[in-house]
């Protein structure tokens, strides 16, 4: 027996998985966990991005974690900002988790730094919200 694709389910998941993580992103940012915040924050964004994808496609997205091709694959409607945004968020990911990497990113992750990015992820987050209210 075929399964249908359910498309409101699965789009719910990404958004309720994507509330859970800003939470935590919150959490994490608040207990000065700057790094993590912002790799946690990635995550927030990539799952509204597929949820976008899932409510526009009618399909799940691939498992792929760079922002900017999954919204080009989701056919948002971007400008030069949020494409820039969208690149750097997406190395948040790969310079979190990989320990090559890890200890510069560390570095980098003053609060200042992770000021500017937890208010870039907010209104991404916000942005994408919004998207999904017309989908």
């Amino acid at each position: 027996m075929m399964k249908t694709f359910n498309e409101s389910k699965i789009a719910n998941f990404w958004i309720e998985s994507s509330d859970k993580d800003y939470k935590t992103m919150k959490n994490l940012y608040n207990s000065k966990d700057y790094h993590w915040a912002l790799f946690i924050g990635h995550l927030v964004i990539e799952k509204l991005l597929k949820a976008v994808y899932v409510r526009r496609m009618k399909k799940n997205p691939l498992p792929i974690h760079d922002l900017l091709r999954l919204s080009k694959m989701a056919e948002l409607e971007t400008n030069k900002q949020i494409e820039d945004w969208l690149d750097n968020i997406t190395a948040f990911n790969i310079n979190a988790r990989y320990d090559t990497y890890n200890q510069e990113f560390y570095k980098l992750c003053t609060k200042k730094y992770t000021d500017k990015w937890i208010e870039n992820i907010k209104e991404l987050r916000k942005w994408l919200k919004e998207k999904l209210k017309g989908l």
